[in-house]
């Protein structure tokens, strides 16, 4: 076993900035909203672990299947890779399936990259155990501005699964992946998950489960900004919605003011006022058609190669090489 190596392109005072940055621009818009990856402190990644047990979330099990069924076809379409690049690996649970898969061949190195030194380094010790041909060269950075951080030699797979990519508004996917085309070199491979448009009885229930966890995890925003921005929001006076798109295909979770609400933010000397009823958005998840990803793909200068599906077409794995 190789001793995983860790590169540091994103500090605790950058992830600080950030966010007060985030929440200055996304509380003094109209209508107020704020990213999702602030969902993200340790309550928040142990809710989003227990959402994904649930029985109405889908997503997380449906890609585990779909990536444990079709491993073995992914490698033998991308048989020289070498390198396998994962943006926000997170614990890379799902991803042991592929690293089995594609050890078989030529890959020599494994690139987990997260903004969470901790959930990183645990990753990264845990994958040299378990792979210890494979070196572990893991990234702190944020995928969205920080692509350049990723080493480069050695034909590389870039992987972005979960359906994180929902996450992003068109502009922003058209931005993401003109630039993960322009950091890969010819011939190297991106692959995609992606949730896919089913009925909203399906959707709808998967981000507004009747045990009420995904409605904690979307009010553990305003828990995180209370900790580390000095806010006094109120969670338990905000109610959570989640809502189909059907023009946007995406399903929009937000909090709800149940009254006239006032909350100040120390750290940005800022006074946020909330009439009864105004909604904060605190994430999308935009849902695909295949044929929609495959012109965003094309539009970014990618050749679509494959797709797979699970049984139910819930899901997708996407894989397209840099032309």
């Amino acid at each position: 076993m190789t001793t995983p190596t860790l590169d540091i392109h994103l500090t605790a005072d950058d992830l600080a900035a950030a966010l007060r940055a985030d929440v200055l621009r996304g509380l003094t818009a109209e209508p107020k909203w704020l990213p999702p990856k602030w969902f993200y402190d340790a309550r928040g990644s142990e809710l989003f672990e227990r959402i994904t047990e649930l029985p109405e979330y889908y997503p997380t099990r449906t890609e585990r299947a779909l990536l444990g069924r079709v491993a073995p076809e992914i490698a033998r379409a991308a048989p020289d890779t070498e390198v396998l690049v994962e943006l926000g690996s997170g614990s890379s649970e799902k991803t042991r399936l592929l690293l089995s898969a594609l050890s078989e061949g030529a890959l020599k190195t494994y690139v987990p990259q997260d903004v969470s030194v901790t959930a990183l380094t645990a990753a990264a010790t845990q994958i040299a155990v378990e792979f210890p041909r494979i070196a572990v060269h893991g990234v702190v950075s944020d995928f969205t501005d920080t692509l350049h951080a990723l080493p480069r030699g050695g034909r590389r797979m870039i992987a972005f699964l979960g359906g994180t990519l929902g996450n992003l508004t068109p502009g922003e996917r058209a931005e993401f992946l003109a630039g993960v085309h322009e950091v890969l070199e010819p011939g190297e491979s991106l692959l995609l998950g992606a949730g896919l448009v089913v009925g909203p009885e399906i959707l709808v229930p998967a981000y507004d489960d009747a045990a009420g966890v995904t409605a904690e995890f979307n009010r553990n925003v305003l828990h995180v900004l209370n900790a580390r921005l000095g806010a006094d929001f109120e969670p338990e006076r905000f109610a959570h919605l989640a809502l189909w798109d059907p023009v946007n295909e995406w399903i929009e979770m937000r909090l709800t003011a149940t009254a006239d609400l006032t909350a100040h933010i120390s750290a940005l000397d800022l006074t946020v006022e909330f009439a009864a009823g105004e909604q904060l958005r605190t994430e999308i998840s935009a849902k695909f058609r295949l044929s929609g990803l495959a012109t965003e793909l094309a539009a970014a200068g990618f050749t679509p190669h494959r797709n797979w599906t699970d049984p139910d077409a819930r899901f997708a794995l996407a894989l397209a090489h840099r032309a």
